[in-house]
């Protein structure tokens, strides 16, 4: 059985960090840790804030192209390991009204002056093939629909 996009929103909600995956400018493959607040209404967007002097946001300007790797658990108890590689394309957003959209005060503590803190990124990565290991079961969620809508 495939997975839709909501059952995997539904397993990524005790999911914080994943790793974001990028190209550098001299062609090698850095990964990093980023949190998603916790912001898991998964829809096939996910949203990262950072630094503007960041190296990913050299990485993302020069290349769009990202991965997201994510590690849980999922069924009874949480005794099956989930996995999810999320490839896609990333944005770099620098507007306050988007930033307020995907705030939350555990974000005050790296940013004390919230969305008007100089220099702040917001990250969107938007979901161009989405591949889950569920236990044993694996598979891909078909994501034609979306991207045909957009």
């Amino acid at each position: 059985m495939t997975m839709t996009i909501e059952q995997v929103s539904e397993k990524m909600r005790d999911i914080d960090y994943a790793m974001l995956v990028t190209r550098t400018k001299g062609g090698a493959v850095a990964a990093r840790p980023m949190s998603n607040n916790r912001d898991v209404e998964y829809d096939g967007d996910s949203w990262f804030f950072t630094e503007e002097s960041a190296l990913m946001v050299s990485d993302i300007t020069a290349d769009p192209h990202v991965n997201l790797s994510f590690q849980g658990t999922s069924g009874l108890l949480g005794m099956r390991p989930f996995f999810l590689s999320v490839s896609g394309r990333a944005a770099l957003i620098r507007d306050k009204a988007r930033f307020a959209e995907h705030w939350t005060s555990d974000l005050d503590r790296w940013w004390p002056q919230g969305i008007d803190t100089p220099g702040i990124v917001l990250i969107k990565v938007r979901a161009e093939r989405l591949h889950y290991w569920d236990g044993e079961e694996e598979g891909e969620v078909p994501l034609i629909s979306r991207l045909a809508a957009e």
